[in-house]
């Protein structure tokens, strides 16, 4: 299957407890990109970037056989800039600077060699951008997965409405899975996130895994332990486009295909974390890939007596 991604090509800044960047390559579809061309899938991106942004970048993509035919150049704009610090713990961290830039007019433009994708990745963005890219499909994708977080949900609280009754995978984490859905079980936020349109449910727990709902039925994986974490950036969009490429490369959507494509996804994050921004993700490859899964069968894998 193509996959479709529509998402932020753009350039974050980051500091951690282990050192700090200047401005490097980031944006969910960047790394989404990244993930599904390890796996061998045909995917194209649709953004927009300045004319800030270097022609390397654009060849990294285009060497990798990634489609950026969507991907617009404003040439006397800016790409759009997030700078960070994150705590001590990772799981936390305080945003310094955000530039929208060119993202703030951004009008998706499908290809018509993307018309065709099968499954499209919703990265986040505003829910009208994301309603958007819907109505401009040729026909409806064979399956939306759709990326969002709390903000919208404060600030655009009814078009992320309309965007969710359209969506068949939505993906989210535990914080904005209990402030979607107001319940604080997940279990339960699931169950009513669920009446809201999607057929199934993903929510991320960070460090401590990601968790699978559909029809009455749950999956649960751990996240790898690693001894080295650099940077959490972009660990939740190549969770995402390890997911969806899966899918893809699989050609089968069912509640068993997503459940390997979870770990997948899991997996193809903890390479990301490694080091600071896309660095380590451009590193890896199939075989790579490969060895970690097997860490991951490893780690799950038990045999008990039940008596």
């Amino acid at each position: 299957m193509k996959l479709l991604v529509v998402g932020s090509v753009a350039f974050d800044a980051i500091e951690t407890p282990f050192g700090k960047t200047d401005k490097i390559l980031g944006g969910a579809a960047t790394y989404i990109g990244i993930t599904s061309s390890i796996l061998g899938v045909k995917s194209g991106i649709v953004s927009v970037v300045g004319g800030d942004f270097p022609q390397e970048h654009l060849d990294m993509f285009t060497n990798r056989e990634v489609n950026i035919e969507g991907i617009e150049i404003v040439k006397e704009g800016k790409t759009f800039f997030w700078s960070g610090r994150y705590h001590n713990d990772l799981n936390t961290r305080d945003t310094l600077a955000t530039e929208v830039n060119v993202l703030e007019n951004f009008d998706p433009k499908i290809p018509d060699s993307m018309q065709d994708a099968e499954i499209l990745l919703l990265g986040n963005l505003h829910p009208g951008v994301q309603l958007s890219v819907l109505e401009k499909m040729n026909k409806r994708p064979k399956l939306v997965i759709l990326d969002t977080m709390n903000f919208w949900m404060d600030c655009a609280w009814d078009i992320l409405m309309d965007m969710i009754a359209k969506t068949d995978v939505i993906t989210i984490n535990d914080e904005e899975a209990r402030q979607l859905s107001g319940e604080y079980s997940l279990v339960k936020a699931a169950k009513k996130i669920h009446t809201m349109g999607p057929e199934f449910v993903i929510i991320k727990k960070g460090e401590h895994g990601a968790l699978l709902f559909h029809d009455g039925k749950v999956f649960a994986i751990p996240a790898l332990p690693l001894e080295d974490v650099f940077d959490p950036t972009g660990a939740g969009d190549t969770f995402a486009g390890g997911f969806a490429a899966y899918l893809a490369k699989k050609g089968k959507i069912d509640f068993d295909t997503m459940k390997s494509a979870l770990i997948v996804g899991s997996a193809m994050a903890s390479f990301t974390v490694e080091k600071f921004g896309t660095q380590r993700i451009e590193e890896v490859n199939e075989s790579d890939m490969f060895s970690r899964l097997r860490q991951f069968k490893e780690l799950t894998t038990f045999d008990i007596e039940l008596q």
